[in-house]
């Protein structure tokens, strides 16, 4: 299987949410958290550093729940647009006929 290279957005994302599980654990131990996750500690901070820009929705879903993090309010800060940022979704152009 290839892997196609992450995209700037991919690896913005991926800071994001790093930074918004670092922010979520607070003052708890890094081998803490993971253990309770049941991922490695080495994973959770290679997510938490966004070395990890797209980790498997298991592992989020498992590291949310332990942190007291909803998936919408993940999806939500993930997702946010920059400020001054253009908008990401796609816009659907119509050819004249």
């Amino acid at each position: 299987m290839v892997r196609l290279p992450l995209t700037p957005a991919d690896v913005e994302r991926g800071q994001r949410l790093g930074a918004l599980l670092r922010r979520a654990r607070g003052e708890r131990s890094m081998l803490e958290t993971a253990l309770d996750a049941r991922v490695s500690p080495e994973t959770l901070r290679k997510i938490e550093t966004g070395r990890v820009a797209t980790p498997a929705f298991p592992t989020i879903a498992a590291i949310a729940d332990v942190l007291g993090l909803s998936l919408d309010e993940v999806w939500a800060e993930i997702n946010r647009p920059e400020p001054g940022a253009e908008p990401t979704g796609r816009t659907r152009t119509r050819l004249a006929s």
